[in-house]
């Protein structure tokens, strides 16, 4: 391997200006540091990681605790965290926090304790009181994606808000006999984000004076194929059948475009649909949407344990808590014909 006395000769300066000219810290010119990237760059020379974190004290790591792996929105959220800190030179480790009582245990007595990170994020994870005593206890920085998580810097979206705008949406458009899609409570386990969701809905209806009919609510695992499921059983009941449907996510949404029209429906002259997150498919199945920018919540995300992390021992750095949203209509909603 390339040491770094070579770099130094190489570039003619000292061990500490290569030191300082790679680490970012300590003040070298813009013309030297220039050299010496060029002569590390020409040798092959990468700075080693373990001798990096005893000089700075810091493993250039970031601890991301997430619910899911294998779902879209977590999965982009976790991509704009890895290219906001991948950028800046820092790694992440990924711990999956489930429902499991033992596995939560282990991960904060013992992972997150063996001090292999310098920060944490924790993505739409309802802390307990002790999980969250834990964290503090560790002396790290942490940011938190959705809320409350009381003592820790959160950035939050109104789930409640986004329901009602895109109920609203619906009903701006003469839409009354309007069924949600929601989730199963399996799926309700942290923040209870379907169930606000599911508030915001039913307050958007009852603010317009329309009745809220638990005939016309379906859950499903926010997945297409429960959304596809759910909007079979919802349009194929006898009676009344709804002519517009808020699912409370896009995945979910996209499902119910597909079965509406296996069943013969015409989107959206016969029943519109509008979903939530901004998922990259929306724009090719024409989805109507409230998009809450996950991959732009994972780079704030990263922002900010950065800035914490800058900041140090000094007074916390203020980190701004209230994540954008933003209607995206497109062809799946229509005013409604009589």
């Amino acid at each position: 391997m390339v040491s770094i006395d070579e770099v130094a000769r190489k570039a003619g300066v000292s061990t500490a200006t290569v030191s300082r000219a790679l680490s970012g810290r300590g003040h070298v010119s813009t013309a030297t540091r220039a050299r010496v990237e060029i002569a590390a760059q020409a040798l092959g020379y990468v700075v080693s990681a373990s001798a990096s974190s005893l000089a700075s004290g810091r493993t250039r790591n970031i601890g991301v605790l997430v619910p899911f792996l294998d779902r879209w929105f977590f999965s982009t959220v976790l991509s704009g965290i890895a290219n906001a800190l991948m950028r800046q030179g820092y790694d992440i480790t990924l711990y999956n926090l489930t429902a499991d009582r033992a596995q939560r245990h282990s991960i904060f007595e013992t992972f997150l304790r063996r001090q292999r990170v310098d920060g944490v994020i924790a993505i739409s994870l309802e802390l307990g009181h002790d999980e969250i005593e834990r964290l503090r206890a560790l002396d790290l920085p942490v940011i938190a994606i959705g809320g409350p998580n009381p003592g820790l810097a959160t950035l939050t979206v109104d789930d409640l808000a986004v329901a009602r705008l895109a109920t609203e949406h619906l009903i701006a458009l003469g839409h009354r006999d309007i069924a949600h899609i929601g989730a199963s409570p399996e799926f309700d386990v942290d923040f209870h984000v379907p169930t606000q969701r599911r508030q915001g809905f039913e307050s958007a209806l009852t603010n317009a004076g329309i009745p809220v009919h638990p005939a016309l609510y379906e859950p499903a695992d926010f997945t297409i194929e429960g959304g596809f499921r759910a909007a079979k059983q919802l349009l194929g009941r006898p009676g009344e059948r709804p002519t517009a449907i808020f699912a409370a996510s896009d995945e979910m949404a996209i499902g119910a475009l597909l079965a509406a029209r296996e069943l013969g429906y015409r989107v959206p002259e016969d029943l519109s649909v509008v979903g939530i997150d901004g998922h990259e498919l929306g724009d090719f199945f024409r989805l109507t949407t409230v998009d809450q920018f996950p991959l732009g919540q994972g780079e704030r995300a990263a922002e900010a344990i950065l800035q914490l992390l800058a900041a140090g021992d000094k007074a916390e750095s203020h980190v701004p808590g209230a994540l954008p949203y933003d209607l995206v209509v497109r062809g799946s909603t229509a005013r409604r014909v009589e």
